[in-house]
């Protein structure tokens, strides 16, 4: 029996009966995703460019409605890049690098995400949830037709998961009725509820804030005066809630977003006449069509580990951060980027399974940054006592004059990749007066190089760039091939700031994620080799 718990916006893969449903015996598959969001989707783009066999299961046939998440920041693009989906979303998506915060009616300051050239993506682009699933779903199809192994079953939702040893038994509810299917490996992306967490036994702790947050996503059709930046009022003088966001988003649509508190009914606050009495105030005259609205809670929460022996949880189904800050779908998409290396080495024998622990200490380690400033975030906007709402209002007022202020205020910290600092798969950073950005543990920073981009010279392998250094091209190492990317620094002043500081050369091992391994001024081999065995656990 089905009830689905949300409309679809697109049917993207209906139901059909498979030969797995006619087997006596369950049959077994070297991964299964459980969710067929962007995150689920994403570990099977992920794998499956690997040649790894996938399966996901989702209990939807395909994309639900309302545009959800709709800030995905420059890391989450990048990584989609490399899954060759990230021209489409940004061809679709709205670029923004400027925001704005004001207090009643007041301009405080002004923010550029970006403000230095040559990177292929921008900070941020809004697009709705719907149009970023649906091209990882249109490259999910090309990979398919290209003969990767991936297979997504629509309405197959997972009743029951049981580990036994090194493997999992899932039971599958299908509308043909039940079947089973066994995992050598499990990926949990099943949203921030998680049945796989319920049904495996695993908390869930952290914090829910009191205080509710309304969704609104218009279409305006009088004069627009909004340009396409990020607005947020603190105690907005021309509307009602306690603080206001205003996003633009393709399609000519806009999202409100009005905090409107914790004792509120929430059925009667989602009434049309409700919702339109809010914006009616905000938008003082302007005509508009009202598309979608939803409300939602502040809550911070994670699993203490994100791997249980067989079992991974990536994305809402492991750590859960407010909203302001955009770090949700984009924290999921590091996670995968993280997993997905990791998991290739060791299904292919080329990395020990503890490798994989390594995989919880990393996201943890982003996930607990993120949770720190999204309750920084929250504790900003909603002060819980009188004294903090006097010291929050004297920042805001000070941020005004004094630029020394302006970090203080915080209407939400917008969500940057993790640097994976001191953690156990970090090699040496061994390379005098380079620059602090790209050290050990950090992602790429991109910059223009010769014929194009950085980012797309780097990543999905152990690979060693070179930057007016010598080093041989191809080098092994107990099964693990580093290739070498070869640049100079001659005529590219972007990649010489970025990763030479005031060093002449520089030798970067870099990890299949594009996270820096190591880094020396030049090149030895017995460095490299200690440095690889650390990144794939082998020391």
């Amino acid at each position: 029996m089905f009830d689905d718990r949300y409309a679809l916006a697109h049917k993207l893969y209906p139901y059909a009966r498979v030969a797995d449903q006619d087997r006596a015996q369950a049959v077994r598959h070297p991964v299964v995703v459980v969710g067929g969001g962007p995150i689920g989707v994403a570990t099977a783009l992920d794998l499956g460019q690997q040649g790894i066999p996938v399966l996901v299961l989702d209990d939807h046939e395909g994309i639900g409605m309302g545009s959800r998440a709709i800030c995905f920041a420059k890391r989450s693009l990048e990584i989609a890049d490399r899954y060759g989906c990230g021209a489409p979303m940004l061809d679709k998506g709205i670029v923004w690098n400027l925001g704005k915060v004001f207090h009643h009616d007041r301009k405080v300051f002004e923010f550029n995400l970006l403000p230095e050239q040559g990177h292929k993506y921008p900070a941020f682009i809004n697009l709705q949830q719907p149009y970023f699933e649906g091209f990882m779903i249109d490259r999910l199809r090309a990979l398919q037709a290209e003969g990767a192994p991936i297979e997504i079953r629509g309405k197959n939702r997972v009743d029951a998961a049981e580990v036994k040893g090194d493997h999992v038994v899932l039971d599958v509810m299908t509308p043909d009725g039940p079947y089973s299917v066994e995992a050598d490996w499990l990926v949990a992306c099943d949203g921030a509820n998680s049945p796989l967490r319920s049904m495996l036994g695993h908390s869930f702790a952290g914090k829910v804030f009191e205080d509710s947050f309304l969704i609104a996503d218009i279409r305006m059709t009088g004069d627009v005066t909004f340009p396409t930046e990020r607005w947020f009022w603190f105690e907005p003088s021309h509307g009602e809630g306690a603080s206001l966001l205003l996003h633009r988003q393709p399609d000519d649509i806009w999202r409100v977003d009005f905090q409107i508190g914790w004792d509120v009914d929430r059925k009667e606050e989602l009434k049309e006449v409700n919702i339109r009495r809010r914006l009616d105030a905000f938008l003082d005259g302007i005509d508009y069509d009202l598309v979608w609205s939803s409300i939602y809670t502040f809550q911070c929460k994670r699993m203490e580990r994100f791997r249980h022996g067989p079992v991974f949880f990536a994305g809402d189904a492991a750590h859960q951060v407010s909203p302001f800050g955009a770090r949700g779908a984009n924290s999921g998409m590091q996670d995968v980027d993280n997993l997905g290396w990791k998991l290739g080495l060791v299904i292919a024998g080329k990395a020990p399974e503890r490798l994989l622990d390594s995989y919880s200490e990393e996201r943890v380690y982003g996930a607990d940054e993120n949770i720190l400033n999204s309750t920084r975030s929250t504790d900003f906007i909603t002060p819980k006592s009188e004294i903090s709402k006097i010291f929050r209002d004297a920042v805001l007022t000070l941020a005004g004059k004094a630029a020394f202020a302006r970090p203080l205020v915080n209407s939400g910290r917008l969500s940057v990749p993790c640097v994976y600092d001191g953690l156990s798969l970090n090699g040496p950073d061994a390379l005098a007066g380079a620059p602090e950005r790209s050290r050990v543990g950090a992602p790429l920073v991109d910059a223009p190089v010769e014929g194009g981009w950085l980012l797309d010279r780097l990543g999905g392998a152990f690979q060693l760039l070179t930057i007016d250094a010598e080093a041989p091209q191809v080098l092994e190492f107990d099964g693990i091939t580093v290739t070498r990317v070869a640049l100079s620094a001659a005529g590219h002043p972007e990649l010489a700031e970025r990763y030479l500081g005031s060093a002449t050369s520089a030798v970067y091992l870099m990890r299949p994620d594009q996270h820096v391994a190591a880094r020396w001024d030049s090149f030895d081999v017995d460095a490299v080799a200690a440095a690889v065995k650390t990144a794939t656990a082998r020391g």
